[in-house]
């Protein structure tokens, strides 16, 4: 569990194909705190640390997590967005967050506002998955829904959360991890079902 509030950007340092999974070791200035078997967000994706060395670990994406977020598209040097597991007793700053991508999205507008940024993301039709003012998760980062359609949302972005996660790197036509609010799932999944 997670809160999508962003701890700091690693950096892939080595891409390495086994069969259909890919292991990506990563840099981090935190690795020291890490431990085999923990579980890490790394752009909204949950994915267990399986070897540490020096300030290097490495995690292991199997083929449906490949096919169901954009980890698949990291390449040496790419900047990840990356959030260690809730603490019980930690504040929750963000919302609860599992780390379970629901499906890509595409950044289809990017316009700087008076030193913030909105961008908008197009998706597959979702049955009401965001509402105005409420949460989702963009690669990691726990956000506001601001202008809620069937196929886009867009999100508001201040300077610090722009320099501090991977969004400064964002541009039209990348792909993002999107993970809806678990909240919204379950109640859209009883409304479906007239539960």
């Amino acid at each position: 569990m997670f809160t999508g509030i962003i701890e700091q950007l690693a950096e892939v340092v080595k891409v390495e194909r086994e069969g259909s999974n890919i292991h990506f070791t990563l840099k981090s200035t935190i690795t020291s705190e890490l431990k085999i078997d923990q579980s890490v967000a790394h752009n909204g994706v949950c994915l267990t640390v399986v070897a540490i060395n020096g300030d290097e670990y490495r995690v292991t994406a199997i083929k449906e997590t490949l096919e169901k977020s954009n980890i698949g598209l990291l390449a040496v040097g790419s900047k990840v967005n990356m959030e260690r597991c809730l603490k019980v007793g930690d504040r929750i700053d963000g919302h609860m967050v599992q780390g379970h991508v629901d499906q890509t999205a595409k950044c289809v507008d990017i316009k700087e506002e008076k030193g913030s940024f909105v961008y908008t993301f197009k998706h597959k039709k979702t049955d009401g998955m965001t509402v105005e003012k409420g949460s989702v998760c963009v690669n990691g980062v726990s956000l506001t829904v601001i202008n809620s359609k069937e196929t886009f949302f867009s999100v508001a972005i201040i300077p610090f959360t722009y320099k501090h996660t991977n969004f400064y790197e964002f541009k039209e036509g990348t792909i993002v991890n999107i993970e809806y609010d678990i909240l919204g799932k379950y109640i859209s999944k009883m409304l479906l079902n007239n539960i």
